[in-house]
């Protein structure tokens, strides 16, 4: 799928034309690939990174263009299982015109927050932004399930919570590497700047995103942090809770044993004493709640 804008008083416009100064490839077919490649120069390597959600974030220069590979969290479904997982984008800016490549059918250029764009190149950074903000959202539901999962473990006997805690905590391990690396383009691309073509004005954008970038990866850190800390700790909670479970049981089938050791002694086919007492069986009654009442206070005093 292909889109083409432009930028009109500082706004994006979709257009159409071969020559729009922005266009995004959403999955490029094998026709759109081999236009990238062979018409416009993309080296088929970092066009296949681009598409690739293992590979990291990084900048290229090519004869004809820059090419920046950044990565971006995907959409989050309810078929992942608590799973977040992380795409890459990427962006090859060319002198006059800027080539967007993604994987998935996503609203890269939000309208919201691409609101005021000035140039390509405030694009890029406005692109890479975006990917930041999504990144902190998604580390806030992550945080919002990861206390409903606590809470729910804390009287739980399976596996189903934990299980759950483990994919969060795997998805976080991504979000921290991929964070990361858009924290090492994000120098690249300050370092590069002037060679780039960036602005003083985007220079300190870029300061702005670089700092945004950082404390969004001290928060994922925080948070694969606890949950990793955590993780024996809840299993031992639910290691717990079952053996509480186990100890009412065992109290349960104790208490229930002893009327019926008494009342079975007193059934066997043989002379017994009170066999032929007319209050034979209430007698037989109260030794079997006596027996009980025995056990449970032996059982309390016992602090059992």
């Amino acid at each position: 799928m292909r889109r083409e804008y432009q930028i009109l008083d500082h706004k994006l416009v979709e257009a159409q034309g071969e020559h729009c100064p922005i266009t995004i490839f959403i999955n490029p077919e094998e026709n759109e690939k081999k236009y990238l490649i062979e018409g416009l120069k993309i080296d088929e390597h970092t066009l296949a990174s681009a598409l690739d959600p293992d590979e990291l974030s990084r900048l290229e220069f090519e004869p004809e263009h820059v090419a920046i590979i950044f990565k971006r969290p995907r959409n989050y479904s309810g078929a992942e299982q608590f799973f977040f997982r992380v795409s890459s984008a990427g962006a090859f800016l060319f002198k006059d015109r800027l080539i967007i490549v993604v994987s998935e059918d996503v609203p890269v250029l939000d309208k919201t927050q691409m609101a005021r764009v000035h140039s390509l190149g405030d694009l890029i950074l406005k692109l890479i932004a975006r990917s930041i903000i999504h990144f902190r959202e998604h580390l806030k539901i992550i945080s919002m399930i990861s206390d409903e999962l606590q809470s729910a473990i804390n009287t739980a006997m399976g596996n189903v919570q934990l299980i759950n805690m483990f994919t969060l905590q795997k998805s976080l391990v991504y979000y921290v590497t991929s964070i990361n690396s858009n924290g090492v383009l994000l120098e690249k691309l300050k370092n590069n700047a002037t060679k780039i073509g960036l602005s003083s004005e985007e220079i300190e954008v870029l300061d702005d995103i670089l700092i945004e970038n950082n404390q969004c990866y001290r928060q994922a850190e925080i948070y694969s942090n606890i949950l990793a800390s955590l993780m024996d700790a809840r299993a031992s909670i639910v290691s717990n809770n079952l053996n509480a479970l186990m100890k009412t049981l065992n109290i349960i089938t104790i208490a229930i044993m002893v009327p019926t050791f008494v009342v079975s002694a007193f059934s066997m086919n043989v002379g017994i004493p009170l066999s032929r007492h007319q209050y034979a069986f209430w007698i037989i009654m109260a030794l079997a709640i006596f027996s009980v009442l025995t056990f449970l206070l032996f059982w309390r005093y016992r602090r059992w």
